[in-house]
């Protein structure tokens, strides 16, 4: 039996066992391929560790690789995620702080995403990709917890002013006189259910004459219409008439200037006839035989003759 044989194939298998050993403690053909993504929380992260898990949706789909102080801003907190390779981490993914139950352990919850949403990549100018961030649930609840004790406190200094010793007085002064005016109202009570009813009838009083007055209202409106219709008409009518009165200048001024010379010469006529009517009646009067003989001749005067020069 060759020893050296054997011893040979000891070694070899020994060294085919821990190498398969490493293997599949590396994960071998299954293992998984990580992406990393940076986040920035600017709220404490208190019991969030090294590899504590990165769920989406409730699904663990990483780790937490590093946490370091932002020394630039120590109030911000770097976060360094290794992410499944094919997780869709998308533009508006929210990483938020969440602890599991009662013992305090935090991971970090991503969600959001949308399917239209582009997938997120690094910027210029960074290692890796950034992912959102949005206050915590404890954040959150702190930060609301801080305001109602701020707006408590500040409630409590303006009672305390309130009731200070000189507001006090002030107080019970008012009080004081308070209760003087309800016993003066009380000892007038009767005086004032007068008034009272007389206030109503006051009312209705105003309202039968309001409505009396809306009755004489409306007929002034009606005159008033009445009115302005007859002035309209009047209107009309002078207009009428100043049309009557140009169309009897014109044929006034057209008889002026037609008809006056022929009356001119009538009325010339007429004298002129007239005048010979009474020269007749002259001559008739001292000879009325000229009427039936005619007109005799009148003899020649001393030195005429009868020749007609």
């Amino acid at each position: 039996m060759n020893y050296a044989f054997v011893g040979a194939f000891v070694l070899v298998l020994a060294a085919v066992l821990i190498a398969g050993v490493l293997w599949l403690a590396s994960g071998g053909a299954w293992q998984q391929k990580y992406v990393l993504y940076r986040a920035i929380e600017d709220e404490s992260v208190a019991g969030l560790n090294l590899n504590a898990p990165v769920k989406y949706n409730g699904v663990d789909v990483g780790k937490v690789r590093k946490i370091e102080l932002d020394h630039d801003n120590p109030n911000r907190v770097n976060l360094l995620f290794a992410i499944e390779q094919g997780t869709p981490i998308k533009e508006d993914t929210i990483a938020v702080l969440k602890t599991q139950g009662l013992t305090g352990i935090a991971y970090v919850e991503l969600s959001g995403g949308v399917s239209g949403s582009p997938a997120l990549s690094a910027s210029v100018g960074s290692d890796y990709p950034v992912i959102q961030t949005k206050p915590s649930l404890s954040a959150r609840l702190e930060n609301v917890l801080t305001n109602v004790l701020t707006k408590l406190d500040s409630t409590s200094s303006n009672i305390n002013a309130i009731l200070s010793e000189q507001n006090q007085v002030a107080f019970k002064s008012a009080l004081a006189d308070i209760a003087a005016v309800a016993r003066t109202v009380a000892a007038r009570k009767d005086t004032i259910d007068a008034g009272i009813g007389n206030a109503g009838r006051t009312l209705k009083n105003t309202e039968q004459a309001t409505q009396q007055m809306s009755a004489v209202l409306d007929r002034i409106g009606r005159s008033a219409d009445a009115v302005e219709k007859m002035g309209n008409e009047v209107a009309k009518t002078s207009a009428s008439a100043g049309k009557t009165a140009d169309t009897l200048g014109a044929e006034v001024k057209h008889f002026s200037v037609a008809t006056l010379p022929e009356l001119e010469r009538l009325l010339g006529e007429l004298t002129t006839l007239s005048s010979s009517l009474r020269r007749l009646s002259e001559q008739t009067e001292r000879d009325p035989r000229g009427l039936i003989f005619g007109r005799k001749p009148v003899p020649a005067g001393p030195g005429e003759t009868g020749a007609t020069p």
